[in-house]
Order: C-alpha cells, then sequence, then structure tokens
C-alpha cells in the first residue's frame, strides 16, 4: 500500500467518525439544521457561519438569540419588518460583531430577499459549471454585498473576500452547509447550483494544523494561497468532493485533539 493510499484510508475512516448526525448536536450547523424552509436555512446559515469564531457554545447562544429577535422566523421576518422593528438589535452583539453590522446585515438580506429567490443565486452568478472553485463567487459575493451607499466599513471585516488574501474560513464553511451533498445528514445539500467539486476548504486554526502535521499543506503563511494548496491537495483523494475531509480535518484537530 502506498503512502497516498494509506493517508486517503486514514482520513476516509475519520471523515466517516465525524460526518454523522450526531456530530450537528455540538455544532454551529445545528443551527440552521433547526429550520425546514430553504430560506431561513440560508439566512441563519450564513449568520451563524459568520459569527463563527470562539467558542462554538457562544457561537450558537449568539445564532439563537438572532433566531429569538427574528421571532422564531427568519425569512418571515426579514421579508415583512419595517425600520422601526429593528431597534430590538441595538443591543445585539457577538464579540466585535456590533450593532452596526447587525443593522446592515438586516438590510441587506430585505433587499435580496425581495427580489431573489435563494441567497445561491447571489453566489452563483458569479460561477459557471467550467469554474474550478468558488473563488470568483467568494470575490463577487464580497462585491454585491457592500453594493450599498450606506455600506458600514467596518462590517467588511465580517464578510470576508479571497482579494484580500482571507481564507475566508466562515464563508467556506457556509457554502459547505449549503452544497455538499450525501447520506449521512449533515451538510443539506440544497444548492444545486454549485458543484461540491467546485468548495474550498474551510481553513481554520485546527485544520491548519492537523493538515501541516500529515503532510498536507506546506506553506507558510495561512491564507487564501494556503486554501487553495490544501484544496487541491485533498482533492487528490475524492476529486468530486474535497471538502468532506473538513470532518477529517475539524476532528482531528478538535475532538480528538492531534
Amino acid at each position: 500500500m502506498t503512502k497516498h493510499s494509506e493517508l486517503k484510508d486514514f482520513l476516509d475512516a475519520a471523515v466517516q467518525r465525524y460526518n454523522r448526525p450526531e456530530f450537528i448536536e455540538t455544532d454551529p450547523i445545528s443551527i440552521p439544521a433547526a429550520f425546514d424552509r430553504l430560506e431561513d436555512r440560508e439566512i441563519m446559515g450564513f449568520w451563524t457561519a459568520t459569527l463563527a469564531w470562539g467558542q462554538r457554545k457562544t457561537i450558537m447562544q449568539s445564532a439563537r438569540r438572532l433566531v429569538e429577535l427574528m421571532d422564531g422566523a427568519p425569512y418571515d421576518f426579514i421579508i415583512n419588518h419595517e425600520e422601526q422593528d429593528r431597534a430590538r438589535f441595538l443591543d445585539f452583539k457577538h464579540r466585535t460583531f456590533q450593532a452596526t453590522d447587525t443593522l446592515y446585515f438586516l438590510e441587506f438580506f430585505q433587499n435580496f430577499y425581495r427580489g431573489n429567490d435563494s441567497l445561491e443565486m447571489a453566489f452563483s452568478r458569479h460561477l459557471s459549471p467550467e469554474t474550478p472553485t468558488v473563488e470568483p463567487a467568494l470575490a463577487g459575493f464580497h462585491r454585491d454585498f457592500f453594493d450599498h451607499p450606506w455600506a458600514p466599513e467596518r462590517t467588511r471585516k465580517h464578510v470576508a473576500t479571497p482579494e484580500r488574501g482571507s481564507t475566508c474560513k466562515r464563508i467556506n464553511m457556509f457554502l459547505r452547509w449549503m452544497v455538499r451533498r450525501d447520506n449521512a445528514g449533515v451538510d443539506f445539500g440544497v444548492w444545486t447550483r454549485i458543484k461540491p467539486a467546485q468548495l474550498l476548504i474551510p481553513l481554520d486554526v485546527h485544520v491548519d494544523r492537523v493538515a501541516r502535521r500529515i503532510g498536507l499543506l506546506r506553506r507558510k503563511q495561512t491564507d487564501w494561497n494556503a486554501v487553495l494548496e490544501l484544496t487541491e491537495n485533498l482533492r487528490a483523494f475524492d476529486p468530486a468532493d474535497p471538502v468532506k475531509y473538513d470532518f477529517a480535518l475539524f476532528g482531528l484537530g478538535v475532538l480528538e485533539g492531534k
């Protein structure tokens, strides 16, 4: 057995351990997973992913608070609320995500959903089936998200773009949730205009550490080029679904402490 096949077997086994419904309970994906309506999953998936830094318990608490503020029905609230209804969000904050950012997210979502059926269009419109990765979708989404006369400059740090060299970990994680489809019951697989093969790895400190330890990432900086390098190496194990190995690398890094 070659070293490549041994590593593939090792990672595939880790995917099997962590890509299962039990994973959801303690992971931020549990917030959008609580909804059946596509738009609710999109809104809370994107917002939860945006807040996903720090302790997972705190991330989930903040996301649940947003659901409460939207009366338990995110899409209905987004579509129908009036400006005075936004006052209830003035005290919401999660680390450096403050009221200004919250109000702008509400503005973006309301403007977008009053003219579009699914948030998928905000990403897929920048791709073709032949586009190798979602890189142009992330860059295009960022430009569109802030295409508003009073888009706050401070909010830009909460919505990453590869054009600034960011790993875009949180948006890549959100896309994994929405695009990947298998029979495991974790990722939703509800978007069809983006292919799982185009996804890029959500690179955080845990994934980064494990990937370097097992020789899948050699670039010194943890940046956008590191995301491309790691995903390309994972594509050698599964060209159609390289990001499934996020379960393996994250699980090994966080849950097993390797």
